[in-house]
């Protein structure tokens, strides 16, 4: 009798306990749920998100549309662009070519792409890894010549990269993100394989973790099964189509879903794919040639977040936007991919993360940042002297032709078939133009003879003026 007393009693505080469990989820699911509530509707896009807690997906939802057009939601079976989180199963390529001895992280990066001008300094595939290899940005040279994405393919990219005249910086001296790195990796892995890096990829990462629904699209005009389509905000509740031919890989290319994606954040645990010794290169950080050691290993960056160690890397490209966030210690991933540009999956991800796991940080939210423009103080110069600076410039590594003219007593940049942009002074023969910074070079007789071009990832890109 008093056994069965105390199975009962054991059964009910089983039962209670199972009651609280159950209505603690239901809480963390209803506060996840609001913090998308803002797309979760029939008329906008949105997220698919899985949460990954100790092997298993805990909450898996699609808020929002896939396809405005024909009334498709978003689930997680939904496949999704991922950009620059395309980068870090680029790097899984490259670590299995080294860990099979086909390439070294050593490498001249012209073994394989001798196509790349001779620097002086040898640019390694280490360097690209890691965003130390100093090669302009190739998106942005792009953007700078006004060719938008999917005028231009593997052929092109690597001939532009090709006909650039000097690097960012020695090699090793500097980080700066750069997508031409990865794209170069995704070039060098199709050349030392005999695959394409799509081909690649699929029968070494895809297939043997099933990731079915995942692919480095290489083929614009391919057509590709639950494909959300990418959206720009319109406002006032419109939505623009973002559409694109842009087929280029290594930067960017993947297709996939968070469900695929979940089994590619599990061969971090089990090593299924690439073995130990792989995942420790993978998450083997840069190092700069004065002995800094940089945030970046293989398209993974490796930080902190309130006091606990984070593995992450984010995505976007036109409408889309994607985060996948691990917390090694705590075996926790928030996996968030999006079909809106203005959405931030990376702070969507640390919200969903502060509601898992609030009984492990160790430190209280990070405030949030505010956002500093640098403003450069305009200096007014003579109309006199501002129509010295007219004239056509041509780049030789752009090919293209830039006019600079003199109109309403303003200084302004058109490019080949685009609109007047103003140009404004903040120095003597240096001028701002939207993010560029344009400073004039003279001759022996101190006659303009052309200017240096400057962005974020894109340095001293020479025009010269077409006499």
């Amino acid at each position: 009798m008093k056994h069965q007393s105390k199975l009962k009693l054991l059964i009910q505080l089983l039962i209670f306990f199972f009651i609280i469990s159950s209505a603690e989820a239901i809480d963390l699911d209803v506060k996840v749920d609001s913090l998308f509530s803002k797309w979760n509707k029939a008329d906008s896009p949105g997220c698919a998100l899985a949460v990954v807690k100790d092997g298993k997906i805990v909450y898996k939802k699609g808020y929002g549309m896939a396809n405005l057009e024909l009334g498709v939601p978003i689930s997680p079976e939904s496949v999704f662009y991922i950009g620059s989180v395309s980068k870090q199963f680029v790097a899984m390529c490259i670590a299995l070519l080294v860990e099979r001895g086909m390439i070294s992280l050593d490498d001249d990066i012209r073994r394989f792409i001798p196509e790349i001008p001779d620097y002086g300094t040898p640019i390694t595939i280490r360097h690209l890894v890691h965003h130390s290899g100093g090669i302009r940005d190739y998106l942005e040279l792009e953007s700078i010549a006004g060719i938008p994405f999917g005028f231009y393919h593997e052929e092109d990219v690597i001939n532009l990269i090709s006909r650039q005249k000097e690097l960012n910086f020695v090699p090793g001296e500097e980080y700066t993100y750069s997508n031409s790195g990865y794209f170069l990796l995704g070039v060098i892995v199709g050349r030392a394989s005999g695959q394409s890096l799509r081909e690649f990829a699929d029968k070494n990462i895809f297939k043997p973790l099933r990731m079915k629904n995942s692919r480095f699209h290489d083929d614009y005009e391919e057509l590709l099964k639950n494909r959300a389509t990418g959206y720009y905000d319109g406002g006032q509740g419109r939505y623009k189509n973002f559409i694109s031919t842009f087929d280029c890989v290594g930067s960017g290319g993947l297709f996939t879903s968070v469900e695929d994606l979940y089994l590619w954040d599990q061969n971090f645990t089990h090593h299924k794919v690439g073995g130990k010794n792989v995942m420790e290169l993978m998450h083997t950080q840069g190092t700069l040639n004065n002995g800094n050691k940089l945030e970046y290993a293989f398209g993974l960056e490796i930080r902190t977040y309130r006091g606990l160690k984070i593995v992450e890397h984010g995505g976007s490209l036109g409408g889309y936007r994607t985060e996948l966030l691990r917390f090694p210690d705590q075996r926790f991933s928030v996996i968030i991919l999006s079909n809106l540009a203005s959405v931030v999956p990376s702070r969507l991800a640390r919200q969903v993360a502060d509601l898992y796991l609030v009984k492990d940080f160790k430190q209280d939210k990070p405030k949030p940042k505010k956002r500093t423009v640098e403003k450069r103080a305009t200096i007014d110069i003579s109309e006199n002297t501002l129509r010295k600076y007219t004239g056509n410039f041509r780049s030789q590594e752009l090919q293209v032709i830039f006019q600079i003219l003199f109109e309403d007593g303003n200084l302004y940049l058109r490019r080949q078939g685009g609109q007047n942009l103003l140009m404004q002074a903040y120095e003597k023969d240096k001028f701002k133009v939207r993010g560029w910074t344009i400073q004039f070079i003279f001759d022996a007789e101190k006659q303009i003879s052309g200017f240096r071009l400057s962005s974020g990832r894109v340095r001293n890109l020479k025009f010269y003026l077409a006499r």
